[in-house]
């Protein structure tokens, strides 16, 4: 397997976790009849389901990528989960978000560097 497939493997799996955690979230804003329905309906089904996904993907990945990449790439998930919480749920994007991520995108840079 080509080591350019493997960071997209990484990549993905970051994405997969974002929408995943979008997912539960959605599922746990909703009013449920009772605690099984809380872990028992389609956002959480999916949302682990997803999230496992995106874990066959790291394992995948792993297999070229070096360890001390993958907290690095992992990261970048900060930033999908504020974008697709601003999107779907209009969330707003707080100065004190967009500082943080801020220093996430600096810190991979200067990793990278």
């Amino acid at each position: 397997m080509n080591i350019s497939i493997c960071y997209l493997f990484m990549l993905s799996a970051v994405v997969l976790a974002a929408f995943a955690q979008i997912l539960l979230k959605k599922g746990a804003l909703k009013k449920h009849k009772s605690i099984l329905f809380e872990y028992l309906n389609p956002h959480v089904i999916c949302g682990y389901g997803i999230m496992m996904a995106g874990m066959l993907l790291n394992v995948l990945a792993y297999r070229k990528v070096e360890y001390k990449n993958g907290p690095v790439i992992e990261s970048l998930g900060f930033l999908f989960v504020m974008v697709l919480s601003w999107f779907f749920f209009k969330e707003k994007i707080t100065k004190k978000k967009l500082i943080g991520n801020l220093i996430i995108l600096v810190g991979i840079l200067i990793f990278y560097l």
